[in-house]
């Protein structure tokens, strides 16, 4: 089935419940599970990509839409790495069986990092796209983080819409007590990430970083010379699919 379903989540703040909005399909092999970035949601190209691919292979694959944004209910500004963190995995609990590799876009890049230190044995494998850990910390200058302290919301020009990108304070400061960059991240599975040298949101030297950082010893990194931040054009989205379908095949099912 690949029509919006909705899984309710149990919430203090409303009666009903938080349903997050989500689109899954059965197959063989670990579950893919594509995590959007900052204000993105499940029908961007990437995702939507993996999923009808995921379909053509019979891969089983799950797209989600954190609270707040897509198809999910709540308000983008009560959002924080913590709650969609949270939500995704437990989705993860209710919809999917056996392991999963995660993939994860900019932001998304973060939080499979977050869920995947949750997972325990279920993880098998992540894929990053221009992951962006620990943005929090070196993605503002000290004004920025002054202003964000202080409980203000900052708002930037937003390069992908008439809209500012507004970052709230609750946000920020969530994003400073979950860092990860600054010591060894506990995770063995194979890694691959992809990063655009001509992104100019994430420096591709976190790419790097990351790799650096993270204790497994089957880490890759692909740099794209002319890829920007999406990594969204048909070769770049060819080079994702080739990356999961490569890697997800060295995972029993």
């Amino acid at each position: 089935m690949s029509e919006t379903r909705f899984h309710v989540l149990p919430d203090s703040l409303a009666t009903n419940g938080r349903r997050i909005a989500f689109r899954k399909t059965e197959g063989i092999g670990p579950t893919l599970v594509f995590l959007p970035g900052y204000m993105s949601d499940m029908a961007g190209s990437k995702a939507t990509a993996l999923f009808d691919w995921a379909i053509s292979q019979d891969r089983a694959c799950l797209l989600l839409d954190y609270s707040g944004c897509g198809e999910s209910e709540g308000t983008f500004s009560n959002g924080t790495l913590s709650r969609w963190r949270d939500e995704v995995l437990a989705l993860l609990e209710a919809e999917t069986q056996g392991p999963v590799v995660l993939v994860g876009s900019s932001m998304g890049g973060w939080l499979m990092l977050l869920c995947g230190l949750q997972l325990g044995n279920r993880l098998a494998g992540l894929v990053g796209i221009a992951a962006a850990p620990d943005f929090t910390q070196w993605g503002y200058d000290p004004d920025q983080k002054a202003l964000l302290a202080a409980g203000e919301t900052l708002l930037e020009d937003n390069p992908y819409g008439p809209e500012p990108t507004p970052t709230h304070a609750a946000f920020w400061q969530d994003g400073q007590a979950l860092l990860l960059l600054e010591s060894e991240i506990a995770l063995d599975c194979p890694v691959r990430l992809l990063h655009g040298q001509a992104d100019e949101d994430v420096p591709w030297t976190i790419a790097l970083q990351l790799a650096e950082r993270l204790r497994s010893d089957d880490v890759q990194v692909v740099l794209v010379k002319d890829g920007d931040h999406r990594l969204s054009r048909e070769a770049d989205i060819a080079l994702l699919l080739r990356t999961v379908d490569a890697l997800s095949r060295t995972v029993a099912p």
